[in-house]
């Protein structure tokens, strides 16, 4: 969604992606008297999905906060928790050790919880556990890395990673072509370049550029940290003496990177960011060489609570005709640019 796609007003905004005022929080119970309720949805859910219901208690596991978006999961994710009397919120040590999550997630089955909220390391390691966790009769919300096996989650919540490197190339086509830029050199800084994620953010930067008849001059990976984003960003500065656009994939890398650019003096070209950090937020309000970044929110965390609640008590999306909540939602990837930060501002994470 860009700049210029608000909600409506009876939508709110959910980690980049506009949802109803009811598909999370509520059924449909409008306070505008204009706007009766379609009969369709007070029948599916009779309510507000938002007053107490049956209480329910959510396990939670994610990897170790050392990232920026990382530490913001968990953060939205207990945020989100304590807003409802009915859920106990059970979370584990969060661990980048593949075996200890396991072991971390067994022993909330063992717990039994009413719902389980898993954001994997590995997606492919973790499978087993988590249709451990479906066949035992806990529905599984797969947050953002994707089991490859479907028995084992009841829904996925993500993100879009595709649809990142899209926004941020039409981003980048647009402005190069007000530039009047004709043979544009246009640089990339990947996240870790063997995830499919990134592979995914990639590939819709180059679809996307395409149709400005644009290509990627060079691009290399940055590990998702600082100190990378740093060195990498500096050695294409090195070997490009003249760059129109860069787009870094991650906006807690881009600290180094943003670092490398102001230490080498460099500002004849334009960046986009990537995740929504506020860092990066400040820095596209203060109008500086970063001019945009195109969303991945953990916001979604939060949004994977509200999901989970509904699945553990039976209810539905109010706003959705179905009775049952989605089998996957994909969170649509935005562009915030200088005319729209304020808007975005209170959902970044700090890198």
């Amino acid at each position: 969604m860009t700049e210029h796609s608000r909600p409506s007003r009876r939508g709110v905004l959910f980690g980049g992606a506009v949802i109803g005022a009811g598909a999370l929080a509520t059924a449909c119970t409008s306070n505008d008297e204009k706007d009766p309720a379609p009969v369709a949805q007070t029948a599916n859910n009779g309510g507000d999905n938002d007053k107490p219901g049956k209480a329910v208690t959510i396990g939670f596991s994610a990897p170790a906060a050392d990232h920026g978006w990382i530490a913001a999961i968990a953060k939205n994710a207990a945020a989100t928790a304590k807003q409802y009397s009915d859920v106990t919120f059970k979370p584990v040590e969060p661990t980048n050790d593949i075996n200890q999550q396991i072991s971390a997630v067994e022993s909330l089955i063992s717990a039994k919880v009413n719902v389980l909220v898993l954001l994997p390391n590995d997606g492919e390691q973790l499978n087993q556990v988590a249709r451990k966790a479906s066949d035992a009769g806990i529905p599984v919300v797969n947050l953002d890395r994707v089991f490859p096996d479907k028995l084992s989650y009841r829904t996925w919540i993500g993100g879009d990673n595709y649809g990142m490197g899209v926004a941020a190339g039409h981003y980048v086509g647009k402005r190069l072509k007000e530039k009047g830029v004709a043979k544009p050199v246009i640089v990339e800084i990947q996240g870790i370049a063997t995830l499919p994620l990134t592979q995914d953010r990639s590939k819709g930067f180059a679809d996307a550029l395409k149709t400005y008849g644009f290509s990627v001059t060079a691009k290399q990976d940055a590990k998702f940290t600082v100190e990378s984003g740093n060195q990498v960003a500096s050695n294409l500065l090195q070997a490009h003496k003249k760059i129109d656009a860069l787009w870094n994939h991650d906006d807690d890398q881009g600290v180094g990177v943003l670092a490398a650019i102001k230490q080498a003096g460099r500002k004849e070209f334009f960046m986009v960011g990537g995740a929504g950090s506020a860092n990066a937020m400040r820095e596209i309000k203060a109008g500086g060489q970063l001019e945009a970044t195109v969303t991945y929110s953990p916001t979604m965390a939060g949004s994977a609570i509200k999901v989970a609640r509904l699945l553990a008590q039976g209810r539905g999306m109010g706003d959705l005709v179905e009775l049952q909540v989605p089998q996957s939602i994909t969170l649509a990837s935005e562009t915030i640019t200088k005319e729209n930060v304020d808007r975005y501002l209170p959902l970044g994470f700090e890198s």
